[in-house]
């Protein structure tokens, strides 16, 4: 089933979480010269219209970027997340946004590259003519999970494997931690950051257990929510769980989530955490 299209949810408050945290660990891997290597599984176009139909059919976007946009107080971390979307822009107006592999693709050095595999058949025309102009950055048509065996170990040994799958299967929970499992086997000293949504807490309960029996260490959990826990339809929070995350990352992000909270969701029903699932 490929009917998810992420084009309806760009620039919501999950992406605002998922591409904070993928810039902060991206500008860890950049303290040391040597080139690293960034796959993305799950990478969708690329970039997204919000002025478009798909956008403004579900205007996610208003609670998630638009409320960063044009303050003047957002701390340093959150100013340079902001400033990779203000990169596809030319004026003052919110227009476009940038998905995860844009913001990574602009963020390499020329030492690093990126693999980014998309499944959709819609989609991936977009995406390979959205990266046809960068040279260190290369884009297939492929089962993003499978990835994590054919193209780990990286050549540089150093890298950031981003799984952001749709999750319009159950069974993407726990293929998210067989793909982990595999990839650590090949590549246990990168960085995996796993995307997950909040829709019945019970399969994010999976993930996390699952991974807890994996027996991989240094795995840490970080959570937005806007809501508390519901049965309801649609989307409470999201979060990312990293593993072998960057050292700062968890006080960067202790520092910044209560900001996103009271800025994101000004009705005061945002919570946050940062937790590890399992230590060093």
């Amino acid at each position: 089933m490929l009917s998810y299209r992420h084009s309806f949810h760009a620039g919501n408050h999950a992406d605002v979480l998922k591409h904070l945290v993928l810039v902060r660990i991206i500008r860890a891997l950049q303290q040391k010269e040597k080139g690293f290597f960034y796959l993305d599984t799950h990478a969708s176009v690329g970039r997204y219209s919000l002025s478009g139909y798909e956008a403004e059919k579900t205007a996610e976007y208003r609670e998630g970027i638009a409320r960063l946009w044009q303050r003047d107080d957002l701390p340093p971390e959150v100013v340079d997340y902001v400033a990779q979307i203000k990169k596809l822009h030319y004026g003052e107006q919110l227009k476009h946004y940038a998905g995860s592999p844009l913001i990574a693709a602009n963020l390499l050095r020329p030492q690093d590259r990126a693999l980014l595999t998309e499944l959709h058949p819609s989609d991936f025309p977009t995406l390979r003519n959205n990266f046809k102009q960068f040279e260190n950055v290369t884009t297939k048509r492929e089962n993003g999970y499978q990835q994590l065996k054919a193209a780990l170990p990286p050549k540089e040994r150093r890298g950031l494997v981003l799984i952001d799958p749709p999750y319009e299967l159950k069974e993407d929970y726990d293929l998210v931690v067989q793909a982990v499992e595999e990839g650590y086997k090949r590549f246990a000293t990168g960085t995996y950051a796993i995307w997950y949504p909040v829709v019945l807490r019970q399969h994010v309960k999976r993930i996390v257990r699952g991974l807890e029996q994996s027996g991989i260490r240094k795995i840490l959990q970080i959570e937005l929510a806007v809501r508390p826990d519901s049965d309801q339809r649609g989307m409470t929070a999201s979060g990312m769980i990293v593993i072998n995350p960057p050292w700062t990352l968890e006080s960067e992000m202790k520092a910044v989530l209560p900001y996103l909270c009271k800025t994101l969701v000004p009705e005061n029903t945002a919570s946050w955490k940062v937790d590890w699932i399992t230590p060093e």
